[in-house]
C-alpha cells in the first residue's frame, strides 16, 4: 500500500521558483538568525506542494551547522521530496539537490537549491476487488446489485491519474457505499496500491467486508413526553425485520423533525447490536404544545408580507393538531385553520380546514370561503387526499360593473374530490433527475336556485432532465371543468394564471378569459407549459451554489378547448437561482411578449 507521509513545514525563509520565474518567500526567519536559505526550482503546482510541506525548512533555525551536517541534511531532503512528490502519483522524478552561492546583493549565506523534474504522472492500471462476509456469499438480488454498483461506481478505474488524495477519497466512497444500505458494520479490510515506476502505472487492489447482513428491530425511543407514543413508529415507518438502509433512516428523522412534534430528532442503529434484530435508537426534543410564529415575506407577485400563525400540537380532548394562520399582504390576504389528527397504522390522517381569501387581481376582488373536511396519505414517494368541499365565492370591482356575466357576481358549490401527487427524483429540494406527476379529480353541484352539477380535473407534471451541462426543467399543467354554460361555477374553482411559479413575464393571476368590461376573468379550462436550462456557475473551476438560467414560459386560460390556443401568453427570460439554507431563491427577469413589458420574479421555495 502506497503511503506517504506529509510533515507540516516549520517557518523558514523559502525561495520558490517555477517557470515563471517568480520567486515567493514563505515562512520567513529573521535575517540574522537564519543559517541557510532554499530556492525551489518545480512546476507550479508541486513548487507549491514542496514550499508548503518540506522538512528541511526547520532546519534553517539552527544556527551552528557545519558542512557535513548540512550535508547529511541534503541526503534528507531529496527522500523528503521524493515522498511528497509520490503523494501526486511521480514516482521517478529527477530531484537535484544543491548549494549554490549567494545572490549578489542579499545575504552571504549559503542557498540550498531544490531542482524538480516530476516525469511521467502514475496512471491507474487493473483493479481488483474482493468481497469477504454476506455481500460475497448471498444470492439476493438486492445484494449483488450492491456489489455491482460499487464496482461499477469505483471513481478510480484504469486510466485515470494516480495521487493519495484520490487513493484516499475512492476508498473512503466505496466504504460509504457498503455502510449505507444491508451492512452497517463494513470495512475496508485490505487494501494495496502496487505501484510500477518503470510503467508508470498503479495497480489496485480493495479487500471489502461487508460482515453480516442486519435487519431492523424494535424502536428504543427517549425523549418522549408530551405526546401519544404511537406516533413516533407511525412518523417513523421503520418495521422490525426490514433491512438496514441508511436513507431510510434519514428520511425517518426528517419526518418526525419535520411533522412539527419534535424541535429535533436522531435515528441509529448501533453496528455492534445483534445484526438479526439491530434496535433502532430514536432520541427526540419535543416542541411546545403551542407556539405563535410572525413571519414577514417579500414576493414580486403580491408585494409585501406579514403573518401570524398559532400551532396547538395536542388539542385538549381531541389529541388533534391546529393550525391557525393570518396572512396579511396587497393581493391575496387570507385567514385559514386547519386541523389533523395523528396517522394511522396506514399514515391516513383526518383533516378539516375552513379558509377566508380575498383575492385582488386589479379590477375584480373575489371575496371567498372554503370549507374541507376529508382524509389524506402521505407517502415516500406519493401523496393521496379526498376531502368533501363547499366553496363560495363573490367577485366585485370596477370589472363588475353592468356585468351579467356567470364569471362575477356570487357563486357556490358542493363536490367531492380527490387528489394524488408522486414525487420520483434523485433527491429534494434540489433534484438533478427525475420527474412528479399530480393529478386532482372532482365533481359535485352549484347551489342556490338553479343547481347545475359538474365536474372538474387537474394534471401538473415536472421533469428535470440531465445534460452535459447542467440541465434541463420541463414543466406542464392543464386544467378544465366540465358543466352547463350557464353554471355559476364558484370562481375559486375556475383559472387564471400568471407570475412567479406559472408564467412568467406577467403579474399574478393576470391571464385569464377577457369580460365584457374589459376586465380578465377566470376561465374553465387552463394550459401552461415551461422549459428551463440550468447551468452551474464556476468559480475557479469549482461548482457554487449558484445557478443561471434561460427559460421560456406559455399559457392560456379560454372558456372552450379551441380558446386555448389564440392569443397563447408567451414569456421569456433569464435568471438565477441559490441553493440557500431553506431552500431555492428564484430570481429572474421576463419580458411579456403578449403585453411587451419586463418583469421581475422572485420566489423561495420548491413545492410540486
Amino acid at each position: 500500500m502506497i503511503c506517504c507521509g506529509i510533515a507540516a513545514g516549520c517557518p523558514g525563509y523559502v525561495q520558490a521558483q517555477g517557470a515563471d520565474n517568480a520567486p515567493a518567500t514563505l515562512n520567513a526567519v529573521a535575517p540574522d538568525t537564519a543559517s541557510f536559505d532554499i530556492r525551489v526550482d518545480a512546476p507550479a503546482d508541486l513548487r507549491d506542494l514542496l514550499t508548503r510541506h518540506m522538512q528541511l525548512p526547520r532546519y534553517r533555525a539552527v544556527t551552528d551547522l557545519d558542512a557535513n551536517e548540512l550535508e547529511r541534511l541534503l541526503l534528507l531532503a531529496e527522500d523528503d521530496v521524493r515522498q511528497l512528490l509520490g503523494t501526486q502519483g511521480f514516482f521517478s522524478p529527477e530531484i537535484r539537490i544543491s548549494q549554490s552561492p549567494a545572490s549578489p546583493g542579499t545575504t552571504t549565506r549559503p542557498v540550498i537549491v531544490v531542482a524538480v523534474q516530476s516525469g511521467p504522472a502514475t496512471q491507474v492500471g487493473a483493479v481488483r476487488f474482493d468481497f469477504k462476509g454476506d455481500l460475497a456469499t448471498s444470492t439476493d438480488l438486492d445484494a449483488q446489485a450492491q456489489r455491482s454498483a460499487i464496482e461499477k461506481d469505483w471513481p478510480l478505474p484504469p486510466g485515470r491519474r494516480f495521487t493519495q488524495a484520490a487513493w484516499d477519497e475512492a476508498k473512503t466512497r466505496v466504504t460509504r457505499q457498503l455502510l449505507a444500505r444491508r451492512y452497517p458494520a463494513g470495512q475496508v479490510s485490505y487494501s494495496l496500491a502496487d505501484v510500477d515506476a518503470a510503467t508508470h502505472t498503479a495497480d489496485l487492489q480493495l479487500q471489502l467486508d461487508s460482515g453480516p447482513l442486519y435487519r431492523l428491530g424494535a424502536l428504543k425511543v427517549s425523549g418522549l413526553q408530551r405526546y401519544d407514543p404511537v406516533l413516533v413508529p407511525r412518523l417513523a415507518r421503520l418495521a422490525p425485520g426490514d433491512i438496514y438502509d441508511q436513507r431510510r433512516l434519514t428520511e425517518a428523522q426528517q419526518r418526525l423533525t419535520s411533522s412539527g412534534y419534535f424541535d429535533s430528532a436522531y435515528v441509529t442503529v448501533d453496528p455492534a447490536s445483534d445484526p438479526a434484530a439491530a434496535p433502532v435508537e430514536v432520541q427526540l426534543r419535543e416542541a411546545r404544545l403551542q407556539k405563535i410564529i410572525l413571519g414577514v415575506g417579500l414576493t414580486t407577485d403580491a408585494g409585501p408580507r406579514l403573518s401570524l400563525e398559532h400551532i396547538h400540537n395536542r388539542v385538549p380532548g381531541l389529541d388533534w393538531r391546529a393550525q391557525t394562520k393570518l396572512q396579511l399582504e396587497k393581493k391575496s390576504p387570507f385567514a385559514q385553520t386547519e386541523w389533523t389528527s395523528l396517522p394511522d397504522e396506514a399514515y391516513w390522517r383526518w383533516v378539516t380546514s375552513a379558509r377566508f381569501d380575498r383575492l385582488d387581481d386589479g379590477e375584480l376582488v373575489t371575496q371567498a370561503q372554503r370549507l374541507r373536511f376529508g382524509r389524506m396519505q402521505t407517502g415516500e414517494r406519493y401523496d393521496r387526499n379526498f376531502y368533501l368541499q363547499w366553496d363560495r365565492s363573490q367577485v366585485s370591482g370596477s370589472g363588475t360593473a353592468g356585468s351579467t356575466d356567470t364569471r362575477t357576481g356570487e357563486g357556490s358549490a358542493l363536490s367531492f374530490n380527490y387528489a394524488w401527487t408522486g414525487r420520483y427524483f434523485d433527491s429534494l429540494p434540489y433534484p438533478r433527475s427525475g420527474y412528479a406527476l399530480g393529478f386532482e379529480a372532482g365533481g359535485g353541484t352549484t347551489l342556490g336556485n338553479d343547481r347545475q352539477p359538474f365536474t372538474r380535473g387537474v394534471a401538473r407534471w415536472t421533469g428535470i432532465v440531465p445534460l452535459p451541462i447542467g440541465r434541463l426543467s420541463l414543466r406542464a399543467e392543464g386544467g378544465a371543468i366540465w358543466a352547463n354554460e350557464n353554471a355559476t361555477i364558484p370562481a375559486t374553482q375556475r383559472f387564471k394564471t400568471g407570475g412567479d411559479t406559472s408564467v412568467r413575464g406577467y403579474g399574478l393571476r393576470e391571464i385569464g378569459v377577457p369580460l365584457a368590461s374589459g376586465a380578465t376573468g377566470p376561465g374553465r379550462y387552463l394550459s401552461t407549459a415551461s422549459a428551463e436550462w440550468q447551468r452551474p456557475i464556476l468559480r475557479n473551476g469549482l461548482l457554487t451554489d449558484w445557478e443561471s438560467t434561460t427559460f421560456v414560459d406559455a399559457g392560456n386560460v379560454a372558456d372552450t378547448p379551441q380558446a386555448l390556443r389564440q392569443n397563447v401568453a408567451v414569456g421569456v427570460g433569464a435568471g438565477a437561482r441559490w441553493k440557500s439554507p431553506i431552500g431555492p431563491l428564484q430570481i429572474d427577469l421576463a419580458y411579456g411578449l403578449r403585453t411587451r413589458q419586463l418583469r421581475l420574479h422572485m420566489n423561495v421555495g420548491w413545492v410540486f
